[in-house]
């Protein structure tokens, strides 16, 4: 046992010095302090996202499905015609479900009769041209359109607006460090690491309610602006 033993202590014997002798190499850790900058920027969408839903019912799914595929394509043909290109129009989504009518029994239980059948079929729309937007919402409706009117707005290109935001957070970094740290009364040191996280704009819907109308007059729409929020975590060197 002893022979067994004798390698091992040699090792941790040999071992221990050189981890000392490292340690003692290796330069403190200086203080540091953590922060957390944010910034935001506003620009006016360029974008305008719709989701436009047929749904037809009837006896059987062959009849409902014919229906809405007439009527989604009278939906298309008319986005077409006002501009908006074959780019800017993708399908998103086909459903088809059956529709039973439920009676109750003496006992407690239901009884389930098939009644027909529901198919939606789900377009979703680019508008570029935000000044069409409640005429084509208007346009879609009185072709068929009797589910979804889901519209949100967005940019196109937003790293313009995402820049300035980065700049404004850590600029906000920067002045919360020196407050805390003149407020420690210590100095500030150079910059060791910077992590930035960003966050889109929520989107600002409007339900099928907001257009669903006898009038025959355009949606009236208002895109608003986007405010794109970044969110930045610094960690300043303490003198």
């Amino acid at each position: 046992m002893m022979h067994r033993l004798l390698p091992l202590a040699l090792a941790a014997s040999l071992v221990a010095p050189a981890s000392a002798a490292l340690a003692q190499q290796l330069p403190p850790t200086p203080p540091r302090i953590i922060v957390i900058g944010e910034g935001e920027s506003s620009i006016p969408p360029d974008l305008a996202l719709l989701s436009l839903s047929v749904m037809r019912e009837a006896k059987t799914a062959r009849e409902a499905l014919d229906a809405a595929n007439a009527a989604m394509a009278a939906v298309i043909a008319a986005m077409k015609a006002a501009g908006v290109a074959d780019r800017d129009l993708q399908t998103g989504g086909l459903q088809i479900n059956p529709r039973y009518n439920y009676a109750n029994r003496p006992d407690g239980t239901q009884t389930a009769e098939l009644a027909g059948y529901q198919v939606s079929n789900t377009l979703s729309v680019r508008v570029r041209d935000l000044a069409k937007t409640g005429e084509i919402l208007d346009k879609a409706v009185s072709l068929g359109v009797n589910q979804g009117g889901g519209i949100s707005f967005a940019n196109e290109d937003p790293s313009k607006a995402l820049t300035d935001a980065r700049k404004r957070a850590v600029a906000d970094a920067i002045e919360k460090a020196r407050t805390l740290s003149e407020a420690a009364g210590v100095g500030l040191g150079r910059v060791i690491e910077i992590a930035d996280q960003n966050f889109a704009p929520p989107p600002m819907p409007i339900t099928a309610k907001g257009f669903d109308r006898a009038e025959a007059q355009a949606v009236p729409v208002e895109a608003g602006e986007n405010a794109y929020r970044v969110q930045v975590t610094v960690t300043f060197e303490l003198k």
